[in-house]
């Protein structure tokens, strides 16, 4: 692959637009361009994640959800383009279940916390609701990829259950709410 990026600056973003992938223009506090902001979020937020030591088998699973996020982020940037295949829901859908198989039912709310990495695992999930519901609007307005939002919702509940699996594999347990404090 060439260089795709050999000036960083450009200066045509000073007037509050910014390029789309179709050469289009948009207002920088678009929901377009707060949808791929907030993906791009989500995706820095992994890669803190992936920081730290993992399950190589979650660090996998992360890298690679890290690149379905880049690919959705690249959807977002192309109005009309669909990169992210309906087929990763699936495969979202059997690393839930899978996961979620050797954890206890949950009896209470659980609060961020426990291992570090299960904390900034919480905070990708956040993320992640954050970008479904801006991805939502989007819709609302302009039609967006179909696999994207069934992808970004599972993959909140799939980070919901990779945090408590992160506390299992080294031993802590979750933190619970306490509603009586």
């Amino acid at each position: 692959m060439g260089n795709r990026l050999s000036k960083i600056y450009t200066r045509t973003g000073d007037d509050g637009t910014t390029g789309l992938g179709d050469g289009s223009r948009v207002e920088k506090d678009s929901l377009r361009v707060e949808a791929m902001g907030t993906v791009d979020e989500l995706n820095a937020v992994l890669g803190i994640l992936l920081t730290e030591p993992l399950p190589l088998h979650i660090s996998n699973m992360l890298t690679l959800i890290q690149h379905d996020l880049f690919d959705l982020g690249g959807e977002l940037s192309i109005p009309g383009h669909n990169m992210l295949q309906a087929i990763r829901i699936e495969e979202l859908e059997r690393l839930l279940d899978a996961l979620n198989a050797d954890l206890a039912p949950l009896k209470e709310f659980i609060l961020p916390g426990g291992t570090r990495a299960a904390a900034y695992c919480h905070l990708g999930r956040t993320v992640c609701r954050r970008a479904e519901r801006i991805l939502t609007a989007l819709n609302r307005e302009q039609n967006i990829g179909p696999a994207a939002l069934p992808y970004i919702n599972r993959l909140s509940d799939l980070l919901f259950v990779v945090s408590r699996s992160l506390n299992l594999a080294a031993g802590r347990n979750d933190v619970l709410w306490n509603h009586q404090k």
